[in-house]
């Protein structure tokens, strides 16, 4: 999520929730969850009413009906000092992470620079396949669409290996489409023999694998909670690119900036399935991010 929604939830007076759980990935410590906010709940399922936080007003329907009915009842109002601190936070969150993320000036790549080479190629064109880890949240926030129905990932699940099958069948069901699945080195090989299924159907899925031979959302905990005491999450991986050709699928292999914007263009222009391994930074991490226990108001930028 964005710094500004999660640290100024402890300070609105209303939060309307459309079709939310309100788990704790939304809301980290609940105790200290909105305790000052009237909670307008809408939801279609009644058992996630009052589960974690409770409704001062919860309505119940497909809100394809009911939120049409609670916008009638608002009463227009600017809200400008409001609407200032969520511009305040915007601008803390570009200067601190954002511009980092895109721009970095570290010589190793980013993840977000991979994002936004592809951005610029696909012109939001693209359908958008992830698997699950640090890769997944920096594709969520960067990536560019002009359609709806354009992003395939396992959110509350949160399966690693989701990735290269979900993307497959994304393809074959839309193979009109650049279908581009965007995957960890770790995740890729849970599934990687899904090249098989690749090999036989022809479907012309594009792979992007960021890898930085880690486990990355686990060591970006393990840095930052467990003082960099690295267990299970460093990984020896094979060569996927000659993994890749077993199956008859071309590829690339790159680890400098000068070589990326050329890799992403060759890649979207293949015509066929293309697996791209881009050698990103080994520990990179990804903010903003609510750690365990803490409330939302405690969000770390850095």
């Amino acid at each position: 999520g964005n710094y500004g929604p999660n640290k100024l939830t402890n300070e609105c007076d209303v939060l309307i929730g459309i079709g939310m759980r309100f788990d704790d990935r939304v809301t980290g410590d609940v105790k200290r969850y909105a305790k000052q906010a009237k909670v307008i709940h809408l939801e279609i399922d009644p058992a996630e009413v009052n589960k974690n936080v409770k409704s001062s007003v919860a309505v119940l329907g497909d809100v394809k009906e009911t939120l049409p009915l609670l916008t009638e009842k608002v009463k227009p109002n600017l809200h400008h000092e409001w609407v200032l601190e969520f511009k305040k936070c915007m601008d803390i969150e570009v200067e601190k992470v954002i511009h980092k993320d895109m721009f970095p000036e570290k010589p190793g790549l980013s993840m977000g620079e991979v994002i936004r080479r592809i951005n610029e190629n696909a012109n939001g064109e693209a359908i958008l396949v992830t698997d699950v880890g640090q890769h997944q949240m920096v594709a969520a926030r960067y990536t560019k669409f002009n359609h709806t129905r354009s992003v395939v990932t396992s959110g509350g699940l949160g399966t690693m290996g989701f990735g290269l099958p979900a993307a497959i069948g994304a393809k074959l069901g839309c193979p009109d489409k650049h279908v581009v699945a965007i995957i960890g080195d770790g995740g890729f090989q849970m599934t990687i023999q899904e090249l098989g299924t690749i090999f036989q159907t022809g479907a012309a899925v594009k792979i992007v694998i960021l890898n930085n031979d880690f486990l990355g959302m686990v060591r970006q905990w393990q840095q930052l909670f467990f003082d960099k005491r690295y267990s299970s999450t460093e990984l020896i991986n094979p060569d996927f690119l000659t993994i890749a050709k077993g199956y008859c699928i071309d590829g690339q292999r790159v680890s400098k900036r000068e070589e990326l914007d050329e890799a992403v263009k060759k890649m979207l222009d293949h015509n066929g399935p293309y697996l791209l391994e881009v050698k990103v930074e080994k520990e990179g991490n990804v903010f903003p991010m609510v750690p365990a226990g803490c409330s939302v108001s405690e969000v770390r930028l850095e």
